[in-house]
C-alpha cells in the first residue's frame, strides 16, 4: 500500500466533540430529531450500551458513548452538577431549529434573541444534560460597533443577587 494514512480522517475537523451520556441509543434518536443528525457508526457494548458512536450534524462530526462508571469511564453531566461545556451550531434558520429541538425534548436555558455581536442566539439543554447554543448570524459588525452594542447590552442587563 503506497497511500499515506491521513492524520485527520475525511469528514473530521481538528476538534471533534465527544459526549458521554446516559442512554446513548435514546440520545442518538434525540439528536436525529432535534438537529437533523445522521448516524454514521454505532459500536455496541455488551448489555445494550453504546461503546462508541459517530454522527454528523451539518458538516461536523460528533462522537458519543454511554457512561461506563464501572470501568472508570467518564460520567454524563446528569450524574453531577452539569457541565461548563456548550456545543454551538450555526444554522440557516435558528428559529425553526430551536423549535425542533424543543419539540424533540430539549428545554430552554436562554430564549432566542438578537444579540449584540450580530447573531440571533439561544441555548437549550438536551435531555442528557448537554448545553447547545443555536444561532444564525444576522449582521456583520466592526469591532467598534460590537463594543458599543456590548456596552449598551450590559448597561441594560438586570443584576442578580
Amino acid at each position: 500500500m503506497t497511500d499515506k494514512v491521513k492524520a485527520i480522517p475525511d469528514g473530521y475537523h481538528t476538534v471533534t466533540p465527544h459526549l458521554t451520556v446516559r442512554d446513548a441509543n435514546r440520545a442518538l434518536d434525540f439528536y436525529k430529531k432535534a438537529f437533523g443528525a445522521e448516524v454514521l457508526h454505532v459500536a455496541p457494548a455488551p448489555g445494550g450500551k453504546v461503546m462508541h458512536a459517530a454522527l454528523k450534524i451539518g458538516n461536523s462530526i460528533l462522537m458519543l458513548n454511554d457512561e461506563f462508571p464501572e470501568y472508570g469511564g467518564d460520567r454524563a453531566p446528569t450524574a453531577a452538577a452539569g457541565s461548563g461545556v456548550a456545543l454551538h451550531i450555526y444554522l440557516e434558520n435558528v428559529d425553526a431549529a430551536f423549535e425542533r429541538a424543543l419539540s424533540a425534548g430539549a428545554t430552554v436555558k436562554m430564549p432566542l434573541m438578537d444579540m449584540f455581536w450580530g447573531d440571533r442566539y439561544g441555548t437549550v439543554i438536551d435531555p442528557f444534560g448537554h448545553k447547545w447554543s443555536l444561532a444564525t448570524h444576522t449582521r456583520d459588525m466592526s469591532p467598534e460597533e460590537m463594543e458599543r452594542e456590548q456596552e449598551k447590552a450590559f448597561a441594560n442587563m438586570p443584576k442578580s443577587a
